[in-house]
């Protein structure tokens, strides 16, 4: 099932698509896709509930998201377009959960921004408690997958100092969504396809085959750190394509659109302002 969040930004209301595609209201089900409800999604049964008039604003598809926690230089072909080294484990960074917005708002890049970056990248997102465990047992834990872009601001990541944290946490800089899709809906998550475009013109192009680590992996290595709740979001690394890896640079500015796509998950399509 591919379930969502929709209404005014901090007012979402869950909803699922029906065979046709239109939304359905869960609100009679669960109050909201977060915490405990995402481990029960395969009760809900969309025919049966209310259908959502108008076109409603499509907000992030987890609400009251506890941890956005990231992996770095995830890709092959990523890490060797940056000419970096393969990492002998998971590169594990956190992202400020007020970053997030859905999948159609606008991103807006910080005062003082002269490096903002895309990067595409599939979402986990957590529907069990999972601590220490094994990667045999990992995928049990998933409620399904979503679309993250991880947008950054390369100058404040690189020159400021300290953590990565710095250039990646800023506001609007975690568009997730469109849809959380359910795994039986998903297919082989090691095999799904990857874009990115900006103003139409296509930048990345990948596939989850080429991660370093796979998503049973990270899950597994992320519970050994800290216990991971449901709600919790998981983004997963990008492949190669980013600003910062082209030839010359390229970064965003106001009036860019940010288009992107993975297999199954659906599409995002982010409009770039300045923050006032």
């Amino acid at each position: 099932m591919r379930f969502l969040r929709y209404g005014a930004p901090g007012e979402e209301k869950p909803g699922v698509l029906d065979k046709d595609g239109k939304i359905r209201d869960v609100s009679a089900v669960m109050p909201d896709l977060s915490g405990v409800y995402l481990g029960d999604l395969s009760s809900v049964e969309p025919e049966s509930l209310p259908l959502v008039s108008g076109d409603p604003r499509i907000g992030p598809p987890v609400g009251h998201v506890g941890k956005l926690v990231c992996i770095g230089l995830n890709y092959t072909d990523h890490a060797e377009e940056l000419g970096m080294p393969f990492p002998d484990h998971p590169v594990v960074f956190m992202k400020a959960t007020s970053a997030i917005i859905g999948p159609y708002d606008t991103v807006r890049l910080p005062r003082g921004s002269t490096h903002g970056d895309w990067e595409i990248e599939l979402g986990i997102v957590i529907g069990q408690p999972a601590s220490y465990v094994s990667e045999d047992a990992a995928l049990d834990h998933v409620a399904g997958y979503t679309i993250v872009n991880d947008v950054s601001e390369r100058r404040f990541q690189m020159e400021l100092s300290g953590q990565w944290t710095k250039g990646k946490s800023c506001d609007t800089f975690a568009p997730i969504g469109p849809w959380l899709v359910t795994p039986d809906e998903v297919g082989d998550v090691q095999n799904l396809s990857l874009l990115l475009d900006v103003n139409g013109e296509r930048m990345q192009t990948g596939s989850t085959s080429k991660m370093i680590f796979s998503v049973a992996h990270i899950i597994s290595h992320l519970s050994e750190l800290m216990t991971l709740h449901p709600g919790d979001v998981i983004a997963t690394g990008t492949p190669p394509g980013v600003g910062m890896g082209q030839t010359p640079k390229r970064f965003l500015s106001e009036g860019d659109v940010m288009e992107l796509a993975i297999e199954h998950l659906g599409q995002q399509r982010l409009p770039v302002a300045r923050m006032p």
